[in-house]
Protein backbone atom coordinates (compact mmCIF):
# COMPACT_ATOMS: atom_id res chain seq x y z
CA UNK A 1 0.00 0.00 0.00
CA UNK A 2 3.22 2.13 0.25
CA UNK A 3 3.43 4.64 -2.28
CA UNK A 4 6.14 5.28 -5.14
CA UNK A 5 7.47 8.35 -2.98
CA UNK A 6 7.59 6.08 0.26
CA UNK A 7 9.56 3.20 -1.21
CA UNK A 8 12.14 5.91 -2.34
CA UNK A 9 12.65 6.32 1.35
CA UNK A 10 14.06 2.86 1.00
CA UNK A 11 17.01 3.23 -0.47
CA UNK A 12 20.03 2.69 0.93
CA UNK A 13 23.58 2.12 0.69
CA UNK A 14 24.65 2.15 4.23
CA UNK A 15 25.83 -1.61 4.79
CA UNK A 16 26.19 -3.74 8.24
CA UNK A 17 28.76 -4.62 10.22
CA UNK A 18 27.90 -7.24 11.83
CA UNK A 19 25.25 -10.00 12.29
CA UNK A 20 23.85 -11.67 15.15
CA UNK A 21 21.36 -14.61 14.98
CA UNK A 22 18.75 -15.38 17.54
CA UNK A 23 17.24 -19.06 17.56
CA UNK A 24 15.33 -20.71 19.89
CA UNK A 25 16.53 -24.14 18.42
CA UNK A 26 19.66 -23.22 19.74
CA UNK A 27 21.38 -22.55 16.23
CA UNK A 28 22.14 -19.20 16.16
CA UNK A 29 24.03 -16.56 18.66
CA UNK A 30 21.55 -16.62 21.26
CA UNK A 31 18.26 -17.97 21.91
CA UNK A 32 16.40 -14.90 23.25
CA UNK A 33 16.68 -11.40 21.98
CA UNK A 34 17.55 -9.38 25.01
CA UNK A 35 20.86 -11.23 25.00
CA UNK A 36 21.19 -10.55 21.93
CA UNK A 37 20.72 -6.70 22.63
CA UNK A 38 22.72 -6.98 26.06
CA UNK A 39 25.77 -8.22 23.58
CA UNK A 40 25.89 -4.92 21.43
CA UNK A 41 28.61 -2.70 23.11
CA UNK A 42 27.47 0.55 24.62
CA UNK A 43 27.66 3.80 21.91
CA UNK A 44 28.13 1.64 18.72
CA UNK A 45 28.38 3.67 15.62
CA UNK A 46 28.26 0.68 13.21
CA UNK A 47 24.91 -0.89 12.11
CA UNK A 48 24.72 -4.43 13.68
CA UNK A 49 21.78 -6.66 12.37
CA UNK A 50 19.68 -8.90 15.07
CA UNK A 51 18.27 -11.66 13.00
CA UNK A 52 15.77 -13.10 14.56
CA UNK A 53 14.29 -16.57 13.56
CA UNK A 54 10.52 -18.07 13.02
CA UNK A 55 9.19 -18.17 16.64
CA UNK A 56 7.29 -16.75 19.81
CA UNK A 57 9.88 -15.29 22.16
CA UNK A 58 8.10 -14.74 25.67
CA UNK A 59 9.91 -12.37 26.80
CA UNK A 60 10.29 -8.22 27.33
CA UNK A 61 13.22 -6.48 25.28
CA UNK A 62 14.50 -3.26 26.48
CA UNK A 63 16.89 -1.61 24.28
CA UNK A 64 18.26 1.20 26.08
CA UNK A 65 19.71 4.56 25.31
CA UNK A 66 23.20 3.82 24.35
CA UNK A 67 22.59 1.02 22.08
CA UNK A 68 22.19 2.77 18.80
CA UNK A 69 22.46 1.78 15.20
CA UNK A 70 20.37 -1.60 16.07
CA UNK A 71 18.75 -3.38 12.77
CA UNK A 72 16.09 -6.11 14.82
CA UNK A 73 14.70 -8.20 11.73
CA UNK A 74 12.72 -11.24 11.82
CA UNK A 75 11.25 -13.22 8.95
CA UNK A 76 7.66 -11.59 8.59
CA UNK A 77 5.42 -10.37 11.32
CA UNK A 78 2.93 -13.59 11.21
CA UNK A 79 5.98 -15.89 12.32
CA UNK A 80 8.33 -13.84 14.39
CA UNK A 81 6.82 -12.42 17.48
CA UNK A 82 8.00 -11.17 20.89
CA UNK A 83 5.44 -11.30 22.90
CA UNK A 84 4.64 -10.93 26.49
CA UNK A 85 1.21 -10.45 29.22
CA UNK A 86 1.64 -7.78 31.38
CA UNK A 87 -0.79 -4.91 32.30
CA UNK A 88 -1.45 -1.98 35.00
CA UNK A 89 1.14 0.47 33.65
CA UNK A 90 1.15 2.56 31.03
CA UNK A 91 4.86 2.70 30.46
CA UNK A 92 6.22 -0.33 32.62
CA UNK A 93 4.04 -2.85 31.08
CA UNK A 94 5.36 -2.54 27.79
CA UNK A 95 6.73 -5.69 25.78
CA UNK A 96 9.45 -3.88 23.75
CA UNK A 97 11.01 -0.68 24.50
CA UNK A 98 13.22 1.31 22.94
CA UNK A 99 15.35 4.00 24.09
CA UNK A 100 18.10 4.27 21.50
CA UNK A 101 18.34 6.77 18.50
CA UNK A 102 19.02 5.36 14.48
CA UNK A 103 16.97 1.56 14.87
CA UNK A 104 15.02 -0.22 12.20
CA UNK A 105 12.81 -3.19 12.73
CA UNK A 106 11.05 -5.28 9.83
CA UNK A 107 9.01 -8.74 9.79
CA UNK A 108 8.23 -8.79 13.64
CA UNK A 109 5.36 -8.32 15.53
CA UNK A 110 5.53 -6.79 19.35
CA UNK A 111 2.61 -8.01 21.20
CA UNK A 112 0.69 -7.63 24.74
CA UNK A 113 -1.45 -10.56 25.33
CA UNK A 114 -2.14 -9.74 29.01
CA UNK A 115 -5.85 -8.13 27.74
CA UNK A 116 -5.90 -10.81 24.80
CA UNK A 117 -6.97 -13.31 27.76
CA UNK A 118 -10.11 -13.84 28.48
CA UNK A 119 -11.50 -12.57 32.09
CA UNK A 120 -9.26 -9.68 32.59
CA UNK A 121 -10.76 -6.15 32.41
CA UNK A 122 -8.78 -3.93 30.33
CA UNK A 123 -6.04 -1.86 30.83
CA UNK A 124 -2.70 -0.60 29.95
CA UNK A 125 -1.01 -2.82 28.11
CA UNK A 126 1.12 -1.69 25.45
CA UNK A 127 3.38 -3.90 22.78
CA UNK A 128 6.01 -1.39 22.31
CA UNK A 129 7.10 2.06 23.50
CA UNK A 130 9.06 3.92 21.22
CA UNK A 131 11.08 6.81 23.21
CA UNK A 132 14.02 7.44 20.93
CA UNK A 133 14.51 9.59 17.53
CA UNK A 134 14.80 8.38 13.98
CA UNK A 135 13.14 4.79 14.03
CA UNK A 136 11.61 3.15 11.43
CA UNK A 137 9.15 0.21 11.57
CA UNK A 138 8.81 -1.81 7.95
CA UNK A 139 5.90 -4.91 7.80
CA UNK A 140 5.92 -4.64 11.53
CA UNK A 141 2.40 -5.74 13.63
CA UNK A 142 1.83 -4.55 16.89
CA UNK A 143 -0.94 -5.94 18.86
CA UNK A 144 -2.81 -5.63 21.99
CA UNK A 145 -6.19 -3.88 23.59
CA UNK A 146 -5.35 -0.74 25.44
CA UNK A 147 -2.06 1.56 24.61
CA UNK A 148 -1.23 -0.99 21.99
CA UNK A 149 1.94 1.81 20.33
CA UNK A 150 3.15 3.85 22.59
CA UNK A 151 4.11 6.38 20.23
CA UNK A 152 5.48 8.93 22.55
CA UNK A 153 8.79 10.66 21.59
CA UNK A 154 10.67 11.42 18.21
CA UNK A 155 10.40 10.89 14.49
CA UNK A 156 9.24 7.79 13.36
CA UNK A 157 8.55 6.08 10.08
CA UNK A 158 6.40 2.94 10.06
CA UNK A 159 5.77 1.43 6.56
CA UNK A 160 3.17 -0.98 5.93
CA UNK A 161 2.84 -2.27 9.69
CA UNK A 162 -0.42 -3.62 11.01
CA UNK A 163 -1.42 -2.45 14.61
CA UNK A 164 -4.61 -3.62 16.28
CA UNK A 165 -5.82 -2.41 19.63
CA UNK A 166 -9.47 -0.68 20.90
CA UNK A 167 -8.63 2.30 23.35
CA UNK A 168 -5.90 4.95 22.63
CA UNK A 169 -3.87 2.48 20.26
CA UNK A 170 -1.95 4.46 19.27
CA UNK A 171 -1.12 7.34 21.48
CA UNK A 172 2.00 9.70 22.68
CA UNK A 173 3.37 12.87 21.56
CA UNK A 174 5.66 11.33 18.21
CA UNK A 175 6.14 13.14 14.93
CA UNK A 176 5.63 9.95 12.90
CA UNK A 177 4.28 9.02 9.86
CA UNK A 178 2.34 5.92 9.18
CA UNK A 179 2.52 4.77 5.10
CA UNK A 180 0.26 2.18 3.65
CA UNK A 181 -0.44 1.00 7.13
CA UNK A 182 -3.29 -1.82 8.59
CA UNK A 183 -5.35 -0.17 11.48
CA UNK A 184 -7.20 -2.92 13.20
CA UNK A 185 -9.84 -1.63 16.08
CA UNK A 186 -11.18 -4.52 18.24
CA UNK A 187 -13.59 -2.95 20.51
CA UNK A 188 -15.73 -5.44 22.89
CA UNK A 189 -19.66 -4.89 22.36
CA UNK A 190 -21.28 -2.44 24.37
CA UNK A 191 -18.16 -0.03 24.57
CA UNK A 192 -16.42 2.67 22.08
CA UNK A 193 -13.14 2.74 20.98
CA UNK A 194 -10.12 5.27 19.90
CA UNK A 195 -7.54 5.09 17.65
CA UNK A 196 -5.44 7.46 18.34
CA UNK A 197 -4.37 9.89 21.65
CA UNK A 198 -1.93 12.19 20.62
CA UNK A 199 -0.35 14.64 22.67
CA UNK A 200 0.90 17.84 21.12
CA UNK A 201 1.80 20.14 23.90
CA UNK A 202 1.71 23.75 21.71
CA UNK A 203 1.77 24.87 18.65
CA UNK A 204 5.40 25.39 18.52
CA UNK A 205 5.50 21.15 18.81
CA UNK A 206 6.11 19.71 15.69
CA UNK A 207 4.68 16.67 16.70
CA UNK A 208 2.04 14.77 15.14
CA UNK A 209 0.35 11.93 13.89
CA UNK A 210 -0.16 11.51 9.95
CA UNK A 211 -1.30 8.08 8.60
CA UNK A 212 -1.51 7.99 4.77
CA UNK A 213 -2.81 5.16 1.94
CA UNK A 214 -4.11 3.50 5.24
CA UNK A 215 -6.96 1.00 5.80
CA UNK A 216 -8.92 1.33 9.17
CA UNK A 217 -11.32 -1.50 9.48
CA UNK A 218 -12.66 -3.89 12.01
CA UNK A 219 -15.56 -3.92 14.99
CA UNK A 220 -16.79 -0.43 16.46
CA UNK A 221 -17.56 1.92 17.08
CA UNK A 222 -14.58 4.23 17.56
CA UNK A 223 -13.19 7.57 17.34
CA UNK A 224 -10.47 8.40 14.81
CA UNK A 225 -9.31 10.05 17.63
CA UNK A 226 -9.69 11.91 21.56
CA UNK A 227 -7.47 14.99 22.39
CA UNK A 228 -4.64 13.47 24.76
CA UNK A 229 -3.24 17.17 25.24
CA UNK A 230 -4.67 20.57 23.92
CA UNK A 231 -2.80 20.81 21.26
CA UNK A 232 -3.40 17.32 19.98
CA UNK A 233 -2.88 16.99 16.28
CA UNK A 234 -3.57 14.30 13.70
CA UNK A 235 -4.24 13.62 10.12
CA UNK A 236 -6.05 10.99 7.81
CA UNK A 237 -5.30 11.43 4.35
CA UNK A 238 -6.19 8.98 1.43
CA UNK A 239 -7.10 6.22 3.77
CA UNK A 240 -10.03 4.07 3.43
CA UNK A 241 -12.17 3.71 6.36
CA UNK A 242 -14.81 1.03 7.07
CA UNK A 243 -18.15 1.94 8.70
CA UNK A 244 -16.46 1.43 12.45
CA UNK A 245 -15.63 4.87 12.81
CA UNK A 246 -18.23 6.83 14.72
CA UNK A 247 -19.75 9.71 12.78
CA UNK A 248 -18.55 12.97 14.63
CA UNK A 249 -15.24 10.84 14.35
CA UNK A 250 -12.91 13.11 16.92
CA UNK A 251 -13.25 14.00 20.73
CA UNK A 252 -12.03 16.95 21.98
CA UNK A 253 -12.25 14.41 25.94
CA UNK A 254 -10.84 16.20 28.29
CA UNK A 255 -10.21 19.32 26.88
CA UNK A 256 -13.24 20.65 25.55
CA UNK A 257 -13.34 24.33 25.02
CA UNK A 258 -10.14 23.76 23.66
CA UNK A 259 -11.19 22.77 20.43
CA UNK A 260 -9.44 26.23 18.37
CA UNK A 261 -6.39 23.93 19.25
CA UNK A 262 -6.79 21.03 18.43
CA UNK A 263 -5.49 20.16 15.31
CA UNK A 264 -7.41 16.95 13.36
CA UNK A 265 -7.91 16.59 9.85
CA UNK A 266 -8.85 13.84 6.86
CA UNK A 267 -8.19 15.23 3.23
CA UNK A 268 -9.10 12.45 0.44
CA UNK A 269 -10.38 9.77 2.34
CA UNK A 270 -13.02 6.55 1.14
CA UNK A 271 -15.11 4.36 2.44
CA UNK A 272 -18.09 4.43 4.40
CA UNK A 273 -16.92 5.34 7.65
CA UNK A 274 -14.90 8.75 5.68
CA UNK A 275 -18.13 10.21 5.34
CA UNK A 276 -18.01 13.71 6.92
CA UNK A 277 -21.43 14.95 6.75
CA UNK A 278 -21.79 14.77 10.56
CA UNK A 279 -18.38 15.23 11.67
CA UNK A 280 -17.63 17.66 15.03
CA UNK A 281 -17.72 21.24 13.34
CA UNK A 282 -14.12 21.79 14.90
CA UNK A 283 -12.57 19.60 12.41
CA UNK A 284 -9.96 21.66 10.73
CA UNK A 285 -9.86 22.37 7.09
CA UNK A 286 -5.78 22.29 6.50
CA UNK A 287 -4.01 25.13 4.68
CA UNK A 288 -2.57 24.12 1.21
CA UNK A 289 1.12 25.05 2.90
CA UNK A 290 0.23 22.76 6.17
CA UNK A 291 -1.21 20.03 4.12
CA UNK A 292 2.21 19.77 2.07
CA UNK A 293 4.79 20.55 4.97
CA UNK A 294 2.70 16.88 6.43
CA UNK A 295 2.17 14.88 4.18
CA UNK A 296 5.76 15.18 2.49
CA UNK A 297 8.07 12.50 4.31
CA UNK A 298 11.29 14.73 4.06
CA UNK A 299 9.60 18.41 5.37
CA UNK A 300 7.61 16.43 7.87
CA UNK A 301 9.98 13.77 9.82
CA UNK A 302 13.17 13.74 7.73
CA UNK A 303 14.51 16.71 7.09
CA UNK A 304 18.29 15.96 7.53
CA UNK A 305 18.24 12.34 4.97
CA UNK A 306 18.09 9.95 8.16
CA UNK A 307 15.57 7.69 6.56
CA UNK A 308 18.17 7.38 3.83
CA UNK A 309 21.00 6.39 6.04
CA UNK A 310 19.56 3.43 7.86
CA UNK A 311 19.92 -0.03 6.30
CA UNK A 312 16.88 -1.50 4.88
Amino acid sequence: MSTKADEQVRQTKYAISKTITVDQSGHGDFTDVQSAINSIPSNNQAWTLVHVKAGTYNEKVNIPKDKQKIFLQGESRRTTIIQFGDGGDSIKSTTFSLFADDFVAKDITFQNTYNLESGRPITWAPAALIHADKASFYRCGFVSVQDTLTDYQGRHYFDSCYIEGAVDFIWGNGQSIYAGCIIKVTIPRGRTGTITAQGRNSASENTGFVFKNCLIYGTGPAYLGRAYRAYSRVLFHHSRMLDMVVPQGWSAWNYGGKENTIVYGEVDCYGPGADKSKRVRWEKNLSPTDLKHLLKTKTFINQEGWLQKQPN
